[in-house]
């Protein structure tokens, strides 16, 4: 294993700050189980020195000329790409995703060249208005000010690229709250927008628990809030912030369906369901498709090709560039997801056809289970019906195109769907009839900064990607003039 990450310490305005009124977490590496820092976290006092700095920051910020403001974002994009071999090791130590997943560290650049472009473009309108023909009705939008950004532990540098970049883009300063789970790859980031020369204070990265998230979502300075996680905390942060009214933007988890018709191809479907579901980041992810619903008349032939996918695939050391599964995050998540598999076996949901323990050996003291797989699976069962976050997926049989989207679209999540067929037209008729923000069709989720990605249903409401992702980050004000 690769040596731990020094301690590290909270970034408000410029400064490290170590001694905080949050107490302290104690970090540990998902792949060995062992310690790897000690980080101090934020309190309500770090939230407010937070939050007024990003003020101060944020009308020097909306001050300068909007091709400054750009440039900025474009050195701050470049500073990201010349340090991705670090963020990427950071990531590892993060979470224990594997190295040869960890660099979505390239979001974060994506992202910040993308909306960067659009920090000097016009946001504004002007239509008619019935005040008289030589009346002007000017539609403008502005910033919120300051933004909350509460990041998730799975891939904290995605929510960068997300919502950190058009929230700068459109003018606002930013306090940036990862998970406790997974400060170190954040940290870094907020040292490289000191780098490229943003304000001070521009980006202030609070690593904290809850007692830090109820503080941030509080605090009558913050303008709105953007919370990638899952439903359960966001109900938590709606109610918090309804105390002040503070506008919410979500996105949240799924149990999303990949449909793999008779016509699709079988080797590249088991592939893409193998890799979208238990194995990424062992399905840590809320776009895993942890539903995977096949026609019958294939269902035999995929499931033969779907195992043997999911076995080749190495397990073992995150830093290990030849693996590509790695641990769960946490004891707990492995105590939980354990607990999902057991009740899913005694309950008789499904016959568990692959996996179910927890892998022993040399990775004995890691946090690891083995890629688990559900078949015959009752699509009202828990097992179908509540997000595992963990390397478990639920296949089921449907017999045609109607049933495949009543199975599909019987969840209380609406966030991806994926579709496996080389009929043009059933590509059509089907993604227009899924309950889901994205659509996949004959490939791996990926998201792109010209593309909107977001929820239906408990998967959110917010948008991050193109003029919708920016306009998450503007509010909207009406000016009418009279010409006398």
């Amino acid at each position: 294993m690769t040596a731990s990450p020094p301690m590290t310490a909270l970034l408000i305005g410029g400064d490290r700050v170590e001694r905080t009124s949050g107490g302290r977490y104690e970090h540990v590496f998902a792949g060995t189980g062992q310690p790897n820092a000690t980080v101090p976290l934020a309190g309500a006092a770090e939230i407010d020195l937070a939050v007024t700095s990003a003020r101060e920051a944020q009308r020097e910020w909306a001050a300068l000329p909007a091709e400054r403001r750009r440039d900025l974002l474009i050195d701050l994009a470049d500073a990201v790409a010349e340090d991705v071999a670090e963020l990427t090791r950071l990531n590892v130590h993060d979470y224990g995703v594997p190295i040869s997943m960890a660099g979505n560290s390239v979001y974060a650049e994506r992202y910040l060249r993308y909306y960067a472009g659009y920090a000097d473009k016009a946001q504004g309108s002007s239509t008619p208005c019935p005040g008289g023909p030589y009346d002007v009705n000017l539609i403008e939008r502005e910033p919120y000010g300051v933004v909350g950004v509460i990041t998730p532990w799975n891939g904290p540098l995605v929510p960068v690229g997300l919502n950190v970049a058009p929230a700068l883009a459109a003018g606002n300063a930013v306090v940036l709250k990862p998970a406790e789970l997974t400060p170190f790859a954040p940290l870094r980031f907020g040292e490289l927008c000191l780098r490229a020369g943003l304000p001070v204070g521009l980006v202030n990265v609070v690593p904290s628990g809850p007692d830090g998230g109820d503080a941030l979502v509080r605090h009558p300075g913050v303008g709105k809030i953007h919370f990638t996680g899952g439903g359960g905390t966001a109900r938590a942060i709606l109610k918090a912030a309804a105390d002040n009214l503070t506008p919410v933007a979500t996105e949240l988890g799924g149990k999303s369906a990949d449909i793999v018709f008779a016509d699709a191809d079988l080797d590249f479907a088991a592939q893409l369901a193998a890799m979208q579901g238990p194995v990424t980041q062992s399905g840590q992810s809320c776009s895993c498709s942890s539903r995977i619903l096949v026609q019958d008349s294939v269902y035999d032939a995929f499931m033969e090709r779907f195992i043997a996918a999911i076995s080749a695939v190495a397990i073992g050391d995150p830093f290990d560039p030849g693996v590509l599964f790695g641990p769960v995050v946490s004891a707990t998540a492995v105590d939980r997801i354990l607990g999902v598999i057991d009740r899913a076996v005694s309950e008789r949901m499904g016959e568990l056809v692959l996996g179910g323990h927890r892998i022993g050996g040399e990775l004995a003291e890691g946090y690891y289970i083995e890629p688990t797989v559900f078949s015959d699976v009752d699509n009202r069962s828990p097992l179908a019906t509540v997000e595992t976050f963990g390397p478990v997926v639920s296949v089921m049989r449907f017999r045609d195109e109607d049933e495949a989207i009543a199975i599909a679209n019987d969840t209380a999540y609406g966030l991806n769907a994926f579709l496996q067929t080389r009929d043009l037209g059933r590509a059509h008729r089907v993604a227009r009839r899924l309950e889901s923000g994205s659509v996949w069709v004959n490939q791996f989720s990926d998201l792109a900064p010209a593309s909107p990605y977001g929820g239906y249903k408990q998967s959110g409401s917010g948008r991050a990607g193109g003029i919708e992702g920016l306009h998450e980050f503007l509010q909207v004000k009406n000016i009418r003039i009279a010409i006398r």
